[in-house]
């Protein structure tokens, strides 16, 4: 049993870490290569703090775990919402100004009804994956279309003002991208391992496993990121990260697991995780779209976020073992 845990917490480590080279270097190249920052903010930032996230769900649908293909993804966009952003606005309330932001949530409402659909009867089919992928490939468009237009947006400002902060060579950024993206898939394998065999060892599903160690560890880097730009008084970049890595989660991580192999979704995964996971989406979307102004998440819903989280993940566990 030593082995599969000191497996899974070096793979956390190695995935924190190469996650956070890799976008990174993806930020740096691109603005190299002439990709405004508002559209680097949209689509590197906004997507890439998802890689763990793919990574290690591609990893576990080839290795035959579907199970935690579907959990890493839907309990990742669970802890986005309710630990990362209710911590982030606990440590300092969130003020949303950025108009992109504020476009994409009713996007992502509209995707996790999609998704709810989807594993409405108990499977997610290849056919259905593909379909996944392509609502993310025409996100993309739309997202390179609003980046390339040239509006100013507070979001892009703040990517500007890091971009500038942490200038980076070419050659390095490059090297940082490869090295980012080996440690990602090594990193992933481990931590896939390790998770089977605590959940073999324990007798629980790899759904559950892939819930909650594996979703939470895979959203530690937007857990560092977002306390990061809270920090610097970052906002749009914070709450942009999670509903970027909540877009790509459900649209490219369960479309591409799905592809590679069809998912069963057993009936608690739309009674119980997908039902958090709406009601979460639509809280932040009340929290945050600002119907009358800027929108802000303050203190005390970032702690009813907080208490969200830790009753879903105690209520989960505690179902789990008693069974």
């Amino acid at each position: 049993m030593l082995m599969p845990v000191l497996a899974v917490l070096a793979g956390l480590v190695l995935l924190v870490w190469s996650a956070d080279r890799f976008v990174d270097g993806a930020a740096a190249t691109a603005k190299h290569l002439g990709m405004s920052p508002l559209l680097i903010g949209m689509v590197i930032m906004g997507f890439g703090t998802s890689a763990p996230e793919l990574v290690v769900s591609v990893m576990a649908s080839l290795d035959g775990s579907p199970g935690i293909a579907l959990g890493n993804a839907y309990g990742s966009n669970i802890a986005n919402i309710a630990l990362i952003l209710g911590l982030t606005a606990v440590i300092a309330p969130i003020a949303v100004h950025s108009q992109v932001i504020r476009r994409e949530m009713p996007i992502l409402l509209a995707v996790t009804a999609v998704a709810a659909l989807q594993v409405y009867d108990g499977e997610v089919t290849r056919v259905e994956g593909a379909v996944l992928l392509v609502l993310l490939v025409a996100l993309l468009g739309w997202n390179i279309y609003q980046g390339r237009r040239g509006q100013v947006d507070a979001l892009g400002g703040e990517v500007e003002q890091e971009l500038v902060a942490h200038p980076m060579p070419l050659k390095k950024a490059l090297i940082w991208v490869a090295i980012g993206l080996l440690l990602l898939v090594a990193s992933s394998r481990l931590l896939v391992w390790g998770a089977v065999d605590i959940a073999q060892f324990f007798g629980v599903s790899d759904l559950v496993i892939g819930l909650t160690v594996v979703a939470i560890g895979t959203s530690l880097p937007e857990l560092a990121s977002s306390i990061a730009a809270i920090r610097k008084g970052e906002h749009d970049m914070a709450l942009g990260n999670v509903i970027g890595s909540n877009l790509f989660n459900t649209l490219g991580v369960v479309g591409l697991a799905g592809v590679i192999h069809p998912m069963v979704a057993e009936p608690e995964v739309f009674t119980r995780d997908m039902l958090v996971m709406g009601v979460l989406t639509l809280a932040l979307f009340l929290f945050a779209y600002g119907f009358r102004g800027p929108g802000r998440i303050n203190r005390l819903e970032g702690s009813v976020l907080l208490v969200a989280f830790v009753a879903y993940t105690a209520y989960l566990l505690s179902t789990t073992f008693a069974a």
